[in-house]
């Protein structure tokens, strides 16, 4: 049993006679949580910058500052204590289901009840009788805890917010966890049990009054560490910048300007970087002209399956929903029966959940199910694909696939027309409409990866574009929309049908929904399947080495249901810069999958309200995109979440490493590595090009402080094309153009 100095004991016995309202409590907790960037749970992963607290300043400081705060691998031994013992109680209040027995009081709060069962925690006080009266009196709000445990420590006045910071950034993952419960959850937890940040400092604060009383040394510590960190990163991000950036810039520029043509149909594809390469092997494939438009294709909506009542937002994490759309099972016959089989589907998955997750039935279930669990194990693991071919044929006999349709009652006609009419302004489709328009929304396919809702999408918290494609086409269907739209200016012709898809960005597969009597439906999918077989070679070829190993991995990264590869696919990875204008400007280069392309065409956005809306929303989530994907590289524990080997989930919310880790809050060594050593993604900032006037630039970026931050401080290089010159420029921190040659 660990002892106490007398001193101590006496302090610990005496209350507190400060007057403990003198310290503002609310400022120390938002400021010391502005470091911290917001970590998204499993179920709707979203890519973050984990430097997005430090995004305030220069990049070079930020670097340095996030080095010093978060890249430190050797914690004092009572920090690491502290962080035990905090952990487990954090697991154990944030469970998500997984747990067989929750945690008591939990409706009360964190704070609330963590401070009535922490007593019973022989741990925080070794029954020493002293602690355990201690801890049974403090107080009863976490603001009057925090402000009691800092005097208590000794924190004086000037080192509290960077004290709170370090308690904060010792175990950065959770209190990611702990931002996005408090400041971007929303509609996510409205049923959950309460937390607030003041909750989170407080229980550290009384768990390190506890187990450290000379807890203030860290400062000392932190210090030491401040003098010692020296960064040399941002000169070898830089070389690797400026091999890519100025070759790239060379070609676009030097491309011819778009020839005007209907063609057979049209296809808008999201901006991600893994939509590029299948849109070029697709406009290969036949008379098809592609678009680029932001994943949710501009429709800011909640999505509820009618059948289960499931409900999630299915627009970027930036914005929040406006109207709830209902998706309902299209009646046919056997419609019932179908509906039906969709149900018991349901009621056996959460029978089979409820039968694994509960304390005494994993044991029936393994004496029942064993010998054919470990047939299906072996099956699944030396023959992936015969797998899920028997996988699909007995889910097609227990449901059909049904399709669904969106209801629109939620929006009034004035908005169906308004996100009509943007939609297509914003790409520039106001004219020379194919005979088909495809929104084509994205997901993936992976098997065992607890990554698998980030490789969906890295914005809109995991949820594939389908959804959002049907709404759109169904708006755009509508004769009333196309009348008020002729008296906008733009002329849909009458022959023109909008139907919705969704492009696995694994296999390439694509899905299409909707009404296609007037389409040539086995064409089409000729044509889809010539794509995808011509961009899965391209990959392969891209990715092959001389080896066979190599060519081994590879194959299997274009496998989907091989659960035994830890690189199904590698997302985003090697992403590089966000292309804003026409498609003339990209559509004869070959940019490798490295670069995200939003269509713009600025002769139609004369006030530049659409640019605007492309460079704060898009273009700032490929800028979380690409740091992510630059800092999970550039140290992969610190800023990562290490090698999946020895990664375990905790209460479907988070990865750690081993049994009793911090949250481990970005991507995973193989998601950036070819190997242990060699790696994969390039480091480097995301350069964006804007295919526009220099001049509406500047009034955008002069209208914007995000991106007066992005810019000035260093985080994405702005590069412009003059239309009229096709000179190209680059901008400066100080926000003058220069010349690139």
């Amino acid at each position: 049993m660990q002892t106490v100095p007398l001193a101590q004991q006496e302090k610990m016995s005496k209350p507190i006679v400060n007057n403990l309202h003198a310290i503002n409590i609310a400022g120390l907790v938002k400021g010391s949580f502005k470091i911290i960037a917001p970590f998204w749970p499993l179920k709707n992963l979203i890519a973050v910058n984990p430097l997005h607290g430090l995004e305030d300043l220069p990049i070079e400081e930020a670097l340095k500052t996030g080095a010093t705060y978060f890249q430190q691998p050797n914690l004092p031994e009572n920090m690491e204590t502290i962080n035990r013992e905090t952990i487990k109680w954090l697991q154990a209040y944030l469970d998500e289901g997984q747990a067989t027995l929750s945690m008591p009081l939990r409706k009360e709060g964190l704070y609330s009840a963590w401070r009535k069962l922490a007593v019973y925690d022989v741990k925080l006080h070794y029954n020493d009788n002293q602690k355990k009266e201690w801890l049974k009196l403090v107080p009863n709000t976490a603001e009057q805890a925090i402000a009691e445990c800092l005097l208590k420590l000794g924190i004086a006045n000037e080192d509290r917010e960077r004290f709170l910071k370090l308690l904060l950034t010792s175990l950065p993952g959770w209190s990611s966890y702990i931002k996005y419960r408090t400041e971007w959850a929303g509609l996510d937890v409205a049923d959950q049990h309460p937390v607030t940040q003041a909750d989170y400092l407080a229980i550290r604060l009384i768990i390190t009054s506890l187990l450290w009383p000379e807890a203030s040394t860290l400062l000392e510590w932190h210090k030491e560490a401040q003098a010692e960190t020296k960064i040399s990163t941002l000169e070898q991000i830089q070389k690797t910048e400026s091999n890519y950036r100025l070759p790239l810039l060379e070609k676009l520029s030097a491309q011819p300007p778009q020839a005007l043509h209907t063609p057979e149909a049209q296809w808008v594809f999201c901006i991600d970087v893994r939509s590029e390469p299948f849109r070029k092997a697709l406009e290969a494939a036949g008379d098809y002209q592609t678009f680029g438009f932001a994943g949710f294709f501009g429709l800011p909506v909640q999505i509820t399956d009618a059948v289960t009542g499931e409900s999630y937002a299915s627009c970027p994490v930036l914005l929040s929903p406006k109207h709830e759309v209902k998706e309902s099972p299209c009646t046919h016959e056997g419609y019932e029966q179908d509906r039906k089989g969709y149900e018991r589907l349901i009621d056996l998955k959460r029978l089979y959940q409820s039968l694994k997750y509960t304390f005494t039935t994993p044991f029936a279930l393994v004496e029942s199910l064993g010998i054919m669990s470990g047939v299906w194990l072996g099956l699944r693991t030396f023959a992936p694909r015969v797998a899920a071919k028997i996988k699909l044929t007995v889910i097609g006999i227990l449901r059909k696939p049904m399709e669904v349709k969106p209801s629109l009652d939620a929006m009034s006609f004035s908005e169906q027309c308004s996100y009509a009419e943007g939609a297509l302004r914003m790409i520039g489709l106001t004219h020379h409409f194919a005979p088909l328009v495809v929104f084509c929304g994205h997901g993936s396919t992976t098997q065992n990866n607890a990554y698998g809702t980030m490789l969906d999408c890295g914005a809109c918290g995991g949820r594939h574009g389908a959804s959002n494609a049907r709404v759109l086409a169904a708006i755009l269907n509508r004769v009333e929309v196309r009348k008020q739209l002729i008296n906008n200016g733009i002329v849909i012709p009458k022959n023109t049908c909008f139907i919705a898809a969704e492009h696995n960005t694994t296999t390439d597969e694509v899905t299409l929904y909707g009404n296609q009597e007037s389409v040539d439906i086995q064409k089409l999918k000729k044509n889809l399947e010539k794509a995808r077989t011509a961009n899965s070679s391209l990959r392969l070829h891209q990715m092959q080495k001389s080896t066979a190993e190599s060519k081994a991995a590879s194959y299997a990264w274009l496998g989907s249901q091989d659960w035994a590869q830890v690189r199904p696919e590698w997302g985003l990875a090697r992403n590089a810069a966000f292309i804003v204008g026409p498609r003339a400007l990209t559509a004869s280069l070959s940019l490798e999958g490295r670069c995200f392309l939003h269509s713009y065409d600025y002769a139609a956005d004369p006030h530049g309200n659409f640019l605007t809306t492309i460079l704060t929303a898009p273009m700032v989530v490929a800028q979380w995109i690409n740091t992510q994907y630059l800092f999970s590289t550039l140290d992969n524990i610190a800023y990562g979440s290490g090698s999946k080997i020895t990664q375990n989930i905790t209460g479907k919310i988070g990865i750690m490493q081993g049994n009793a880790s911090d949250l481990m809050t970005g991507l995973p060594l193989q998601s950036v590595y070819r190997s242990d050593t060699e790696v994969y993604h390039e480091l480097q900032r995301l350069m964006t090009v804007v295919y526009a006037p220099r001049q509406m630039l500047d009034l955008v970026i002069h209208s914007q402080s995000i991106l007066q931050k992005l810019f000035g401080n260093g985080w994405v290089q702005l590069a412009c094309i003059e239309p009229n010159s096709r000179k190209t420029y680059l901008l400066s921190r100080d926000f003058t153009w220069q010349n690139t040659h």
